[in-house]
């Protein structure tokens, strides 16, 4: 079984994010939509889902009208295919050349891969200057930008925010905490500021990790899981911490599967 986590740029209009789900019946399993960073997290199980959302957002969305304080290079900016228990890297591997062919194909946008090749971060920071597409156009779409389609492992995606702490001390914060397993951004949102993490070996350093990381340099005003997380980096965390974490059996893939 694959796991698709779709990241669309489109997070503050409830009837586009309605229209978007459209179709995907049991096979979504959580959305996930921010205003501030203006984007929408679908997760999604099997291979036909992510065309049919991808083909909706590239109709529905416009890059040159989109604003939000995360990075982004398209209206379907990452597209990461996740092997869950049954499939592997290679079967992950397929699908994403499978997606990629059919996206340039049909909807004439271009496709940087990461995975084995390069980083997310490393396509974000190269990408149009001295990194080209690795497939389709060689310009972005006029009104879809690009997509970043990858293949990784599990990951979990976490917000901790702060209150009263300025941009440039939270990006120092950040970086402090940041390490091979935790990516991080610090960014301005609204009237908080916060430590946007990608857990990307979450059974090695998972969300309690990074929320005591960043406690050590400035309390917390609240936690925020993007999207879900693998049941066994759960049962890592003890019980008691799951409230201020907003973590829960509720929010893991294991338990979306079975409901």
């Amino acid at each position: 079984m694959l796991e698709c986590v779709i990241n669309i740029s489109e997070g503050r209009d409830p009837g586009i994010i309605a229209a978007l789900s459209d179709g995907l019946g049991d096979i979504l399993l959580d959305v996930h939509s921010d205003p501030d960073h203006n984007r929408s997290v679908f997760t999604l199980i099997g291979e036909e889902a992510p065309r049919i959302l991808t083909s909706t957002a590239v109709q529905l969305l416009d890059m040159t009208q989109h604003d939000g304080v995360h990075p982004r290079l398209g209206v379907v900016d990452v597209v990461p295919f996740v092997p869950l228990e049954g499939s592997t890297i290679d079967d992950a591997l397929r699908a994403r050349h499978d997606f990629a062919t059919w996206a340039t194909t049909s909807l004439q946008v271009p496709i940087f891969f990461y995975g084995p090749e390069r980083t997310l971060p490393y396509v974000r920071a190269h990408a149009w200057k001295d990194l080209q597409p690795d497939i389709g156009p060689l310009m972005p779409h006029h009104t879809a930008g690009a997509m970043c389609v990858g293949v990784r492992p599990p990951l979990v995606a976490y917000n901790l925010w702060l209150e009263n702490v300025d941009l440039v001390q939270t990006k120092n914060i950040a970086s402090a905490v940041r390490s091979a397993d935790i990516r991080t951004l610090g960014l301005q949102v609204g009237a908080y500021t916060q430590v946007s993490i990608n857990l990307i070996n979450p059974m090695n350093a998972g969300p309690l990790d990074a929320y005591d990381a960043v406690a050590q340099h400035s309390p917390i005003h609240h936690a925020e899981l993007v999207g879900l997380l693998p049941a066994a980096v759960l049962a890592n965390i003890p019980r008691d911490r799951w409230e201020a974490l907003d973590v829960s059996k509720e929010q893991t893939i294991e338990w979306r599967l079975r409901n």
